[in-house]
């Protein structure tokens, strides 16, 4: 066999030719990548050296994350380039291609390749128990990375030592850009290790020596007006597989598409891409995110919204002048008790040495309620850690989400109404669809669920928004944005009766002033 193919581009060629143990292809759609990791496999197999037989064994998985997927891209892609022509092709699971071929040498390449999709447990069983020569991983953004762990622990077995040995072994990767928490990004060193991980957490995504990866250029670049807003796209001179694709390609499949769409398929930039509606449409990055980092004042009490549950998450927040916010950090944490989120929160401020500022702690008022295992209470825990943690006034959905939306819409002279630190990645990615109303189909039609979706962004906007209620945001939704003398949260809360005597008040007689009877 002759395996006539061209790179499409320098990137995929310094892919193809590095020797790592685990390599990594991330590029936008139509980037060639997936057909440069099915002609690595080949190429690999066919410079397998022989046994002394003259056969060149050799013995692969192809994982995606699920089966349907599997089925339409995956082999489909593969078949596109290998047919039975050089082997029969199984089509009951595990899919399997049977390859047999002669190469001009006289020798025999004999090529196994099996495909398995990840989404039951059985299939990831498979996996664990087969004796591979290589995998590669198809669209790695879907997968974890304990996959890609496993993945590594089952190459180089096949064929074996007596049969001498595998000429090459690894894993190969492809994907488009996943969001700016995911592992491929922090691993490759092009976007910051989030501070919420433990120690342990963060030794896992450290790059080993022998991993690389490798970034294609964006199919295109943003164009920007003289205020530095979005106008557009223009061709990147720079994209691979120019050669392969229509010269208006990228130019229509971006028609219709939201800028997150083109950040991640057409630019390939780090960016959240769910599937559901976003819960703040009208927040745009280019507006609400600030260029550099935000430093916070000594002028303005801090407002921190917390959130509890197993993943509890704090947002630190300042209200500025005529009601304009700032966000200037966050905690983020995952499965973590409120004693050690306590503590963890005390760091993060220490850290950030902001010890001298004026703090208000703002939660859920579902933080009073007692664990079935004992009386304490998480708003109990954060006291007895120095932290004097007051419940908000509500926990209304509709108007926590109404307390954010409205500043986002507010503008401040000429300024918007909110403005985000680029350090708050998991609160931008939420914002910009992370956090979202989960889409289902009922009959045909297309609808949203009526609260946000659970996920791991919707912690930190449960946090953010118990800081604009604390903040006075939600007293302002209820009167129509007019100012009110209300007490603020913490009033309330240290004094639980000056609500009862304001509500008294007018009804109030003075005995001394009623005239006493004859």
């Amino acid at each position: 066999m002759k395996l006539d193919y061209k790179p499409p581009g320098n990137v995929a060629k310094a892919f193809m030719k590095d020797a790592s143990f685990v390599r990594g292809l991330r590029g936008p759609v139509g980037s060639g990548k997936s057909v440069t990791c099915c002609m690595e496999i080949m190429r690999k197999a066919m410079l397998q050296k022989p046994n002394e037989k003259g056969v060149r064994r050799t013995r692969w998985a192809v994982v995606r994350n699920t089966n349907p997927q599997l089925k339409t891209t995956t082999i489909k892609t593969w078949r596109d380039w290998f047919d039975d022509d050089l082997g029969r092709f199984i089509w009951s699971p595990p899919y399997t291609h049977h390859m047999n071929f002669a190469m001009a040498d006289k020798t025999i390449v004999e090529c196994e390749v099996i495909f398995l999709a990840l989404d039951k447990t059985e299939d990831v069983k498979k996996l664990l128990s087969l004796e591979l020569t290589g995998v590669w991983v198809n669209e790695a953004r879907e997968i974890g990375k304990s996959i890609v762990d496993a993945c590594t622990m089952r190459v180089g077995r096949f064929p074996s030592m007596r049969d001498g040995g595998p000429s090459w072994f690894g894993v190969i990767m492809d994907t488009n850009a996943p969001d700016e928490t995911h592992w491929w990004g922090i691993m490759s060193g092009e976007v910051p290790t989030p501070e919420y991980l433990t120690t342990d957490e963060k030794l896992l995504l450290v790059k080993p020596d022998d991993w690389n990866f490798y970034s294609q250029a964006g199919a295109m670049k943003e164009k920007l007006d003289d205020a530095g807003n979005l106008a557009g796209y223009d061709d990147n001179v720079d994209r691979e597989n120019r050669d392969n694709l229509q010269p208006d390609y990228y130019n229509k499949i971006i028609l219709g598409k939201s800028p997150a769409w083109v950040k991640v398929y057409v630019l390939n930039q780090y960016q959240a891409l769910m599937d559901g509606k976003p819960v703040y449409p009208t927040f745009r990055k280019d507006t609400h995110v600030a260029k550099e980092p935000i430093e916070p004042t000594d002028q303005n009490d801090v407002i921190v919204g917390i959130d509890f549950g197993r993943s509890p998450s704090a947002v630190f927040c300042q209200n500025l002048a005529l009601g304009r916010w700032v966000i200037f950090g966050e905690y983020v944490t995952q499965d973590m008790g409120a004693q050690r989120f306590a503590e963890g929160l005390k760091r993060e401020i220490a850290k950030n040495k902001w010890d001298k500022l004026t703090f208000r702690f703002i939660g859920d008022p579902a933080g009073n309620q007692m664990a079935q295992t004992n009386e304490t209470t998480p708003f109990m825990i954060l006291r007895a850690a120095g932290i004097k943690a007051y419940p908000a006034n509500t926990n209304d959905t509709a108007i926590r989400i109404e307390s954010v939306e409205s500043v986002i819409n507010r503008l401040v002279d000429g300024k918007p109404g909110l403005v985000v630190s680029p350090l708050c990645t998991n609160l931008i990615s939420g914002f910009e669809g992370g956090y979202n109303y989960k889409r289902m189909v009922y009959m045909g039609s297309e609808k949203y669920d009526e609260k946000p979706n659970k996920n791991r962004f919707s912690h930190v906007h449960d946090a953010l928004q118990y800081a604009m209620l604390g903040g006075g945001e939600g007293r302002r939704v209820l009167t129509g944005n007019q100012p009110t003398k209300l007490p603020t949260t913490v009033e309330r809360a240290s004094n639980p009766f000056q609500r009862l005597k304001r509500r008294n008040r007018s009804t109030y007689v003075d005995p001394k002033s009623v005239p006493k009877k004859n």
